[in-house]
C-alpha cells in the first residue's frame, strides 16, 4: 500500500515500488506498465501522481514511452548504465548480462516462414520471485511443491548415515566419480526400466539438477546456430538458455497428442535441425501427455533427418509409469533421457541425472567434466539409501495422493472464478483461460502479493496472452481466486 504520512511521496513510492520490480525482473524487459488510468485506480491514487511516477521511471531510463501504445520496460541493456550511481541496489553482473543476451535477439523461425523474434521473455522471473519473496500467501505461478509437502525425516536421515565417519573419510575427501555415484547409477537404471527405458549404469551420468542435464547435452550436440526444435509453449528456462547459446530456436506449437508434426516435418525439410527437445510427459504448462502415435511418427522424422531427442522427464515422480516416452520406444539409439530429484525431494537437493546412448556417453562426459569435475557424492549416496530402502518411492506416492485432492479443489475455484482450462488438468499445472491479459493482471495481482506466472513467459517470442499457469498445489486458496476475480473486472 502507498502510505500518504510516508516521508516519500505518493509519486516516490510508486516510482521506487515499480523501479524495485524492473530490476528484479519481476517486471519483464519489454512488459508494459498498466495505462495511467488503470495504475491511478489499482493503486488509490490521481492520475497526475502516476503520470509524474513514470516520468521518474523515464528519467532513470528503465522505461520508455511509445507513441499511442503506453510505457515500456527497457531492455536491460540499454538501461543499465542509468541505474548505476542512483544509489539502488547493484544487480549481479552475470545476471545482467545473461538478460542482455537474450534480448538481444537471436533468430526465431515461425510456422511459415523465418522472422526475427522482438520482445524477449524474461525466463527468470519466477525464478527471482523464489529468491525474492512476494508475500507469505501460496504462489500461484510457481514451479514447485510448497515446503510442507516436501518435509520429510528420511533424507536428514540418510545424510547422517552416508556421513559417519568411516565413510565421510572414504569418499569426501576426493573426488567423486566421473559418470556420479555408482551405487545411484545401478538404481537409476533399475528405476529406468520400470518405465521401458532400458540401458546400464555406465550409460547414466548423474548432473547438479535435470537443467544441468539439458546444458550438457546442448553444449555437446549443438554449435552456435544450429537449429534447435523447442515445444511452444514450453519452459521459458528453455527457451533462455538455447538463445544464450546462440542457437537457432524452432517453436513447434504442442498438442494434445503431441507436437504438431506438419510444422516438424516443414522444419526438418527447411531447417536441418540437430536437436528436438520435448517434455512428453505432464508437459510445462499445458499437462498434456504423449500419444504412441505422434511418438512413432517423431522417431521415424528424428531418423530420417538425422536429429537427436531431449527427452526431458522432470515429472516422472508423478507420472504414470505406462505413459508414452520416446526413450522407450526408441531403446536411445536416437533419443537421451533426462530427469531429476528436485521437484520431488526439495528445490535445492540438486541431482538429476541422464541416460544416453552408448556411442554420446564420452562426449557427454566431457562436457560435464569440464564445467563441474563431478557431482556431489554425498548427496547422491545418500540419495541412493533413499532409493533402495523404498522411502522415495513411498514419499512420491503421497504427494500424488494430497496433489490429487489439492487439483480437484483448484478446478473447482477456478471454474468459480469464470476461468476455463484449455487443456485438461493433470499433474502438477494448470492451464488456465482467464480472458484478460495475463501480463497485465501479473502486475496487478502482484500488488495484493501474489505471484503469477502469465502465458506470455511460455513462448519463443513475447506476445500477448490471457492464458495463464498455475500450481494445483498452490491454489486451492478461496482468497486467492476473491482477489483474482476481483482485478480481472479492473480495465
Amino acid at each position: 500500500m502507498l502510505m500518504k504520512s510516508s516521508t516519500q511521496s505518493l509519486t516516490e513510492q510508486l516510482s521506487a515500488r515499480i523501479s524495485e520490480r524492473i530490476r528484479n525482473r519481476l517486471l519483464a524487459p519489454g512488459a508494459r506498465l498498466p495505462s495511467v488510468r488503470q495504475c491511478a485506480q489499482q493503486h488509490g491514487v490521481s492520475p497526475s501522481t502516476v503520470v509524474a511516477a513514470y516520468d521518474q521511471l523515464l528519467a532513470q531510463g528503465l522505461v520508455e514511452a511509445r507513441k499511442n501504445r503506453g510505457f515500456f520496460v527497457r531492455e536491460s541493456g540499454r538501461a543499465a548504465s542509468a541505474t548505476e550511481g542512483d544509489g539502488a541496489h547493484p544487480v549481479d553482473p552475470a545476471l545482467e548480462n545473461a538478460a542482455a543476451n537474450w534480448s538481444t535477439a537471436h533468430w526465431f523461425a515461425a510456422r511459415a516462414a523465418g522472422r526475427r523474434g522482438v520482445s524477449p521473455v524474461n525466463a527468470t522471473a519466477l525464478i527471482r520471485g523464489m529468491f525474492h519473496k512476494v508475500s507469505d500467501k501460496p504462489q500461484p505461478g510457481m514451479g514447485v511443491f510448497p515446503p510442507d509437502w516436501l518435509e520429510s525425516t528420511f533424507m536428514p536421515a540418510a545424510v547422517r548415515k552416508v556421513t559417519s565417519s568411516r565413510a565421510l573419510q572414504d569418499f569426501s575427501l576426493q573426488y567423486g566419480e566421473p559418470l556420479g555415484d555408482a551405487g545411484l547409477r545401478r538404481l537409476l537404471a533399475k528405476k529406468l526400466a520400470t518405465l521401458n527405458v532400458h540401458t546400464a549404469p555406465e550409460h547414466i551420468i548423474t548432473t547438479v539438477g535435470a537443467t544441468h542435464a539439458l546444458d550438457i547435452v546442448s553444449r555437446t550436440l549443438l554449435r552456435p546456430g544450429d537449429p534447435v526444435m523447442v515445444e511452444e509453449p514450453g519452459w521459458a528456462v528453455e527457451f533462455a538458455r538455447l538463445a544464450a547459446l546462440g542457437m537457432h530456436i524452432l517453436p513447434v506449437p504442442r498438442r494434445a497428442d503431441g507436437p504438431d508434426l506438419e510444422v516438424m516435418a516443414k522444419y526438418c525439410e527447411v531447417h536441418k535441425p540437430k536437436l528436438y527437445v520435448s517434455v512428453s510427459v505432464f508437459h510445462n504448462p499445458t499437462g498434456y501427455c504423449l500419444t504412441p502415435g505422434s511418438a512413432h511418427r517423431i522417431l521415424q522424422l528424428a531418423n530420417q533427418h538425422n536429429f537427436h531427442v531431449v527427452e526431458d522427464d522432470t515429472y516422472s515422480h508423478i507420472a504414470p509409469e505406462h505413459a508414452t516416452r520416446l526413450t522407450a520406444l526408441d531403446g536411445l539409439q536416437r533419443t537421451i533421457y533426462v530427469s531429476g530429484f528436485a521437484k520431488i525431494l526439495a528445490p535445492n537437493w540438486r541431482i538429476g541425472y541422464l541416460a544416453a546412448p552408448p556411442t554420446l556417453v564420452e562426449q557427454l562426459l566431457d562436457t560435464k567434466l569440464l564445467a563441474t569435475l563431478t557431482t556431489p557424492a554425498l548427496l547422491e549416496k545418500a540419495l541412493a539409501l533413499c532409493i533402495e530402502q523404498g522411502q522415495l518411492r513411498r514419499h512420491s506416492e503421497r504427494i500424488r495422493t494430497r496433489l490429487d485432492a489439492a487439483r480437484a479443489r483448484s478446478v473447482k475455484l477456478a471454474l468459480g472464478a469464470d476461468c476455463s482450462f484449455a487443456a485438461e488438468p493433470v499433474g502438477l499445472f494448470g492451464w488456465v483461460e482467464t480472458g484478460v491479459d495475463t501480463d497485465a493482471l501479473s502486475q496487478r495481482m502482484l500488488d495484493e502479493g501474489y505471484l503469477l506466472a502469465p502465458g506470455a513467459l511460455f513462448h519463443a517470442e513475447r506476445k500477448p496472452s490471457t492464458l495463464m499457469r498455475i500450481n494445483f498445489a498452490t491454489t486451492q486458496d478461496a482468497a486467492f481466486w476473491q482477489t483474482f476475480r476481483r482485478l480481472v473486472k479492473i480495465d
